[in-house]
């Protein structure tokens, strides 16, 4: 008895997962990058997980520098619900293993739950507003223990689905929600550009914003609105910015409260 007590103790720490924060409601602007270091932002990689032995994350010049070079991704310490997110960001010139010759490729992900690299090692069960060369403002059910879905406005054209104002209500339980102007054309290529990219070219800053209100989410970029979506399954959680390949800067994260919250 006294040994399988003993071992039941040692086990406890190792199986039980940390209770999920509460979501925060902002209620005035919180800075969540101090420009100094990564304070309040956790590291997860899928060979390292909670170490960083090549720095694939630091602060450069004020901002975070995302090598890219290793897939995982930084999360925020705490929460959120029901607020407007504005990450600034920009592509840098290093690209790494089977995504070295692709289009540049990061993300931001939101309503984030559960374990560290719950998805495929290395990302949180969450809502991806996608940062991809021709693609950045896709949205992304990103599956973990559970299965994230959103609802939105859209028409299939071929195999793809893009948002559109006129189409049909339609489920995304998986894949990808193509921003509204995403090129038919769209080629899994370094340095990619659409006919209709929003997106600023290679070493220009962008500003991609996420609305999240109550079940609803919409991406802007570059003051565009660019994807919508609607009774999505999740709707607060924790916040991850990706390493996925290629290198990216990232100079503010800021939260904001909604001037009316569902």
């Amino acid at each position: 008895m006294r040994y399988s007590v003993a071992l039941f103790a040692l086990l406890v720490p190792l199986t039980m997962a940390d209770p999920e924060p509460a979501p925060v409601r902002p209620t005035r602007h919180l800075a969540l990058f101090n420009h100094r270091d990564l304070d309040g932002w956790t590291v997860w990689l899928h060979d390292h997980h909670h170490d960083d032995p090549s720095r694939v994350f630091s602060v450069v010049d004020g901002a975070i520098r995302v090598s890219g070079e290793e897939w995982g991704g930084i999360t925020t310490a705490g929460a959120y619900r029901d607020y407007r997110l504005v990450v600034e960001w920009k592509w840098g010139g290093a690209t790494w293993g089977e995504r070295k010759a692709r289009a540049r490729d990061s993300g931001i992900l939101v309503h984030g739950v559960g374990a560290d690299g719950a998805a495929s090692g290395n990302w949180l069960e969450s809502i991806e507003s996608q940062v991809i060369e021709g693609g950045a403002g896709d949205y992304i059910v990103v599956a973990g223990a559970g299965h994230p879905s959103v609802k939105a406005h859209a028409r299939i054209d071929g195999d793809e689905t893009y948002w559109d104002t006129a189409g049909d209500i339609r489920t995304i339980a998986e894949g990808r929600l193509n921003w509204f102007g995403r090129d038919p054309q769209w080629k899994d290529q370094l340095g990619f550009r659409g006919r209709r990219d929003v997106e600023r070219p290679t070493g220009e800053w962008n500003q991609q914003e996420i609305v999240a209100d109550g079940d609803r989410l919409t991406t802007r970029l570059n003051g565009v609105t660019v994807n919508e979506a609607f009774e999505a399954s999740h709707r607060a959680g924790r916040i991850q910015l990706q390493s996925e390949g290629a290198e990216i800067i990232i100079r503010n994260v800021d939260l904001y409260p909604l001037k009316t919250a569902r």
